[in-house]
């Protein structure tokens, strides 16, 4: 079974970008769905961008043309960058493959 280990959040302030990671225990380009979800406190995990079963890219209304998912099958990678942030895209961000398989999120936090 895969393993996911998330990287790249912090602080950063409105306006500016974080580029997430999600390192995969083996090769997961052909491994559909996978995307990132986030989740703020009192709040359910929502999708923020997956590829879905076919391989392509959708996103949340709320992040379309700021955020971007991407994957590199030589480093077993998946990952989002995020430009144009708001104080609204706080929370913690997770990896996911399959629909089951979850990584431990990285925390990401834009201040006003």
């Amino acid at each position: 079974q895969v393993q996911l280990v998330e990287s790249g959040g912090g602080l950063v302030q409105a306006g500016g970008s974080l580029r997430l990671s999600c390192a995969a225990s083996r090769a997961i380009f052909s491994i559909n769905p996978m995307g990132w979800y986030r989740q703020t406190p009192g709040k359910q995990r929502e999708l923020v961008a997956i590829f879905t079963s076919d391989g392509t890219a959708h996103y949340a209304d709320s992040v379309k043309g700021r955020f971007t998912i991407s994957r590199d099958s030589a480093e077993n990678a998946l990952y989002l960058q995020m430009n144009s942030l708001k104080p609204d895209d706080t929370g913690v961000y997770y990896c996911n493959v399959l629909g089951n398989i979850w990584g431990r999120g990285t925390q990401v936090t834009v201040s006003s």
